[in-house]
């Protein structure tokens, strides 16, 4: 018998009530949950949904299947959001109503040393979302040469010292391989500001994460997607936590594209397939921020497809 106690595992989510207000779901609706993780926004809408709804949650880690809830109005996908066009065609959907993204790392993988995903724990050099995927961050510190490591931390981790950096880690891997955390982090520390070094390490383990999980990449294919799955009136609700992702989500919004740029109709009106629900980005209040510190940086946006 699974034991769905996700709660164990996971943290309440971020913006929960906000986010699921936003999809303004129809109890007969079909949802997408594109980052299902706890189980926390897709209990929250199977609540909201009748007899007849359905749902849909993506997740390419194995932990989350633990979670995933004794309801036939809901069906696990345990696949990258990237390809979710192509998992609802298999389940003989061409539309829903409504689709959730949390971009957001949990805190049940940083709090999982094995996983590789935080610098306050020793371990492999991993952040394998998808830990049958074969590219760790041990094999990019090692194997990358010193220009594409210095643009990785350039480009995700929007770092200034990114060349001084990379070229820090090959002289370092030149003497030996970089296998755990604390190695990376003793090569790391002594060029670093000391008061920003924890700010700048997160950055640098983000634009590890981002590379390799092939973050950007699969969020620009699936927001493509979300907008040929939507209905007409469907609602696409995102939660973003880095300017990064941000940008892109608020792009294809505006645009109908990831680059944001403005295309007319022959009368000199702006096309996009959306209108925004809200016009000002939706922020965690102070309790929430005071409950869950992470939460600081979330934005969530909203946007509905155009009839």
């Amino acid at each position: 018998m699974r034991e769905n106690c996700p709660d164990k595992l996971y943290h309440v989510p971020v913006l929960l009530k906000e986010s699921v207000d936003g999809m303004n779901i129809s109890k007969d609706g079909i949802y997408v949950d594109l980052t299902f993780g706890g189980g926390g926004h897709s209990r929250e809408i199977l609540r909201r949904l009748g007899t007849n709804g359905h749902l849909f949650g993506f997740d390419q880690d194995e932990d989350a299947e633990k979670n995933v809830p004794n309801d036939k109005r809901f069906t696990f996908v345990r696949s990258n959001f990237r390809y979710l066009k192509n998992f609802l065609r298999y389940y003989g959907v061409d539309y829903v109503d409504g689709i959730l993204g949390d971009l957001g790392i949990s805190s049940h993988h940083l709090d999982d040393a094995g996983r590789g995903f935080s610098f306050r724990f020793n371990g492999e050099l991993d952040m394998r979302m998808n830990q049958k995927a074969t590219l760790t961050a041990t094999d990019i510190i090692n194997n990358y040469d010193v220009n594409k490591l210095a643009n990785i931390f350039s480009t995700y981790g929007e770092l200034r010292n990114s060349m001084q950096l990379a070229q820090t880690i090959e002289r370092s891997r030149n003497a030996h391989p970089i296998r755990t955390i604390n190695e990376f982090l003793e090569i790391l520390t002594p060029i670093l500001r000391k008061e920003h070094e924890k700010k700048e390490l997160a950055k640098v383990f983000q634009a590890l994460r981002i590379e390799v999980n092939q973050e950007l990449q699969a969020l620009q294919e699936m927001l493509l997607s979300a907008c040929n799955v939507l209905k007409p009136g469907g609602r696409l609700v995102i939660i973003t936590y880095h300017s990064l992702e941000d940008r892109l989500v608020k792009n294809v919004m505006k645009t109908g594209n990831v680059e944001g740029k403005e295309v007319k109709d022959f009368f000199g009106n702006a096309k996009s397939p959306y209108k925004t629900v809200n016009n000002k980005v939706i922020l965690p209040n102070e309790e929430e921020i005071a409950r869950n510190p992470r939460s600081r940086s979330a934005k969530l946006r909203i946007a509905e497809k155009k009839v």
